[in-house]
């Protein structure tokens, strides 16, 4: 049986992606355990979708750790207020 989750490598150890934003091009850099990061060309939001399992798995405290899965859940959190109160 494995320790973690193979999903959540990039989450407890967190890599770099270059990502084009979709509204103007730029390039953006997103890391692994962002929620999202805005464009510093245009201010679209640019979403990062691999961290999903950590919202909805019961194990992903103890799979990715609890530092990083409290700082994900309250990137959440603040992004999830933001759009009600857009």
């Amino acid at each position: 049986m494995l320790d973690h989750c193979p999903g959540a490598a990039n989450l407890r150890t967190p890599t770099l992606a270059i990502k084009k934003c979709p509204q103007c091009g730029e390039e953006v850099e997103l890391f692994s355990n962002d929620v999202s990061v805005k464009c510093s060309n245009c201010g679209f939001e640019v979403y990062n979708d691999t961290i999903s399992c950590v919202q909805w798995c019961k194990y992903a405290k103890e799979c990715v750790g609890e530092e990083t899965y409290h700082k994900v859940m309250a990137q959440l959190r603040a992004q999830e207020n933001g759009h009600k109160n857009a």
